[in-house]
């Protein structure tokens, strides 16, 4: 993704939520936490550049230091669902106390849900009491499904 798409992208998300006439507006979003090595290779966090400007369009606090990614993981391409749960346990730590907050996730592309359930899982350990994933694109999953992960 080149930067000059975060606020096209932005956008588009933007109108989407505002079609859903959200009812509940959350208290912070909290953008899909890149790991450091990644952060360098890339340098830069699409979720985060896309997050930024979310927030200020909307008026929600941007919360970017809250989790962390503390596990390097591998990339999640070509990976069964299954093994994709098991490569990003235990990636994330979240430091806030999120205690009754309703958190908003923001991440460019969802697969399997995974990751957004492995750092969901630890947004409930710090208390937040609602999480929405706000994403700007879904795959196509079916493609991610072995034998096995259908029980053949």
């Amino acid at each position: 993704m080149q930067l000059a798409i975060a606020p096209i992208l932005a956008e588009l998300l933007i109108d989407k939520l505002k079609s859903q006439a959200l009812t509940e507006s959350p208290d912070l979003i909290i953008p899909m936490p890149l790991h450091s090595k990644r952060l360098q290779e890339r340098g830069f966090n699409q979720a985060l550049e896309i997050s930024h400007y979310v927030a200020r369009k909307i008026n929600i606090t941007l919360s970017s230091d809250s989790c962390e990614r503390i596990k390097n993981t591998p990339s999640q391409t070509g990976l069964s669902w299954k093994a994709r749960n098991k490569n990003v346990q235990n990636a994330f730590r979240c430091k806030t106390d999120l205690s009754g907050k309703h958190v908003a996730v923001i991440d460019d592309v969802m697969t399997t849900g995974a990751t957004l359930n492995a750092l969901a899982q630890q947004l409930r350990k710090k208390g937040a009491a609602k999480i929405s994933n706000w994403i700007i694109t879904r795959a196509q999953t079916d493609q991610f499904r072995t034998r096995a992960d259908l029980g053949f």
